[in-house]
C-alpha cells in the first residue's frame, strides 16, 4: 500500500500532515489525500478478489492432482503462496486507506507490512526461479534432467524464502503504530540522522531487486531459449516465444512505472526541484502506478499457469467434478449425464516437454 514505502510524501497523503513544508510555505495535499481514499480501496478490493481466486485455485489444482513431482510446479506452487501472502494483507491496508487511520495495533503494523514486502519479494524471487527452470529445460535439456529434481526445488524454494524474509526485514523493524495530530498511522520510523539514507536504500532496493535484476534474468534467458526454439522444428515453438514476449512486456509494463515514481520520490531533492508542485505530481503518480504494479499478482496465475496444456485440463476436469455437477443438480439446463462422463475421464498426461514448460 501506499504507506509502505517509506516515502516522505505517501506518509503525508495517509494523515501524517496534510502539508508539505518548503521553506515554510504549506504545500497542500488533501485533495490527493480524499482521492486515493474515494479510489483505492474498491480497485484493491478488486485486485484482492480476483487475485485471492486466481491463486487459490492454482494451488488447489496443484495440490489435488499431486502434481508436486516436477521442479517447475513447486515454484508455481511457491509463487501463488507468495502472491496469497501479499493478498491476505491488503484488507487491512484498505481499512486503514478508507478511515485515514491504523486501528490494529503496532504488532499488527509491524507483522502485516513485513509480510506485504516478504509476499512481494517472494513472487519475484520465484519468477526469476521460473524463468531459470524454463532455460535449463529448453537450452540445456541434458543437465536439467540431472538439476531439475524435486529436491533441488524444494532446497531453493527454501533459501528463496529465507532471502524474500531478509530483504524484508527492514519493514518488519522500522515499521510502527504511532499517534500524530490525534490519529494512529502506521509508517516507517527512521532515526532522525539516517532518514533520507533508509528512504533511498529502500527505493534502490525494490528497483534492484523488482525490477532490474528479474529483467535481467529474463532478457538473458528468453534469449537463449528463442535462439534454442528458433532451431527445433516444434509447431508450438511460435506460440512458446509469444507467450515469452507476453510475459517479457507484462512485468514491464506493470512493474517499471512503479519502481521509477518510487526513485525519483527517495532521490526527489537530487533529481527534481522540490517544488510543492513536483511533489503532489509524484504522489499522485505513486497512486496510479501503484495499482498497475500490484495487479501483477492477479495476472500471474494467468501467465504462469492457466496457460499450461497440462493446467488447463486439470482445471477442466476439477470444474466438471467439483463444480458444474453440483450446479447441474439445481439447473435443469446444463447436461449433467455429460459432465459426469467428462469428470470421470481424467486427463492425459502424455504432452511434449515444450508444453509442460509453457
Amino acid at each position: 500500500m501506499i504507506s509502505l514505502n517509506g516515502t516522505e510524501s505517501e506518509a503525508e497523503v495517509l494523515g501524517t500532515t496534510p502539508f508539505d513544508y518548503d521553506w515554510a510555505l504549506p504545500c497542500e495535499k488533501l485533495n490527493i489525500k480524499a482521492l486515493g481514499a474515494q479510489f483505492l480501496p474498491p480497485l484493491y478490493s478488486l485486485v484482492f478478489i480476483v487475485g485471492l481466486l486466481g491463486n487459490v485455485v492454482v494451488v488447489v489444482i496443484l495440490t489435488m492432482y499431486r502434481r508436486l513431482k516436477v521442479m517447475t510446479n513447486i515454484y508455481l506452487l511457491n509463487l501463488a503462496i507468495s502472491d496469497l501472502l501479499f493478498l491476505v494483507t491488503l484488507p487491512f491496508w484498505i481499512h486503514y486507506v478508507r478511515w485515514n487511520e491504523w486501528v490494529f495495533g503496532r504488532f499488527m503494523c509491524k507483522f502485516f507490512s513485513g509480510l506485504y514486502y516478504m509476499g512481494l519479494y517472494s513472487e519475484i524471487f520465484f519468477i526469476i526461479l521460473l524463468t531459470i527452470d524454463r532455460y535449463l529445460a529448453i537450452v540445456h535439456a541434458v543437465f536439467a534432467l540431472r538439476a531439475r529434481t524435486v529436491a533441488f526445488g524444494i532446497l531453493t524454494s527454501v533459501v528463496t524464502w529465507a532471502l524474500a524474509g531478509l530483504a524484508a526485514l527492514p519493514e518488519f523493524f522500522f515499521h510502527t503504530s504511532q499517534e500524530e495530530y490525534g490519529q494512529f498511522i502506521c509508517t516507517p520510523f527512521y532515526p532522525e540522522d539516517e532518514e533520507d539514507t533508509w528512504k533511498r536504500f529502500h527505493a534502490l532496493r525494490m528497483n534492484i531487486l523488482g525490477l532490474a535484476l528479474p529483467l535481467l534474468v529474463m532478457v538473458v534467458c528468453y534469449s537463449g531459449i528463442i535462439k534454442t526454439l528458433l532451431k527445433c522444428r516444434n509447431k508450438k515453438k511460435y506460440k512458446a516465444i509469444r507467450l515469452i514476449f507476453v510475459i517479457m512486456v507484462v512485468f514491464f509494463i506493470f512493474w517499471t512505472p512503479y519502481n521509477l515514481v518510487l526513485l525519483l520520490s527517495a532521490f526527489q531533492i537530487v533529481f527534481l526541484k522540490n517544488s510543492c508542485e513536483q511533489s503532489k505530481a509524484l504522489d499522485l503518480a505513486l497512486l496510479v502506478t501503484e495499482v498497475i504494479a500490484y495487479t501483477h499478482c492477479c495476472v500471474n496465475p494467468v501467465i504462469y499457469a492457466f496457460v499450461g496444456v497440462r493446467f488447463r485440463k486439470y482445471l477442466r476436469h476439477f470444474f466438471h467434478k467439483h463444480v458444474a455437477i453440483c450446479l447441474g443438480k439445481y439447473l435443469p439446463f446444463l447436461p449433467s449425464e455429460k459432465l459426469e462422463r467428462a469428470s470421470s475421464v481424467s486427463p492425459s498426461t502424455g504432452e511434449q516437454e515444450l508444453s509442460a514448460v509453457f
